[in-house]
């Protein structure tokens, strides 16, 4: 069966404060492309529907995160005291505030945007698994994690956090 692959694009700011860059500890925004890739579980033979899943059904779930939970959102470090001003001052933004373990940086997203693809995937029961996430921050700056480079099983996430479940959540507020 041939792979999968599509695209979408979001808006973003998020802010580094851990990597000393005093050019990226200011909030600045991108406007990101993300692209993954989906190969089946099986080979592709011909049939009546010739395809495995439709195509829209593949998507939809990963289209309707991207648009509605993280577009526009603010990504921070779960100890980044701008957090505090949120539950201070604006508890009501805390939604629009996707959070990382260390500084959230495009090679963190696009790991965390392979485990919630992951989970949305099982979750839906699609015959299919993650083979590719490509975020693309900048015309010239791109991240690949493959299925290949990345371990879920290692990468030191912690049990449960929110790229691990299969629902809307992008923090553990």
């Amino acid at each position: 069966m041939p792979a999968l692959e599509f695209t979408r694009r979001y808006a973003m700011a998020h802010r580094l404060l851990a990597t000393k860059s005093a050019k990226c500890a200011i909030p600045h925004g991108h406007n990101e492309f993300v692209t993954v890739r989906l190969d089946p579980t099986s080979r592709f033979t011909f049939s009546d529907t010739n395809s495995v899943a439709p195509f829209e059904q593949v998507k939809k779930r990963w289209h309707d995160w991207i648009d509605n939970a993280v577009d526009h959102t603010l990504h921070l470090a779960e100890t980044d005291p701008l957090i505090g001003y949120f539950r201070e001052h604006e508890p009501k933004q805390l939604a629009q505030i996707m959070t990382f373990q260390g500084d959230p940086t495009t090679e963190a997203l696009a790991a965390c945007f392979f485990l919630k693809l992951s989970a949305f995937v099982a979750d839906d029961g699609l015959p299919f698994t993650v083979s590719e996430i490509r975020i693309e921050e900048t015309p010239t700056n791109t991240v690949i994690v493959t299925r290949e480079s990345f371990d879920p099983a290692s990468c030191g996430l912690r049990a449960n956090a929110w790229p691990w479940r299969a629902d809307m959540s992008i923090n553990d507020f």
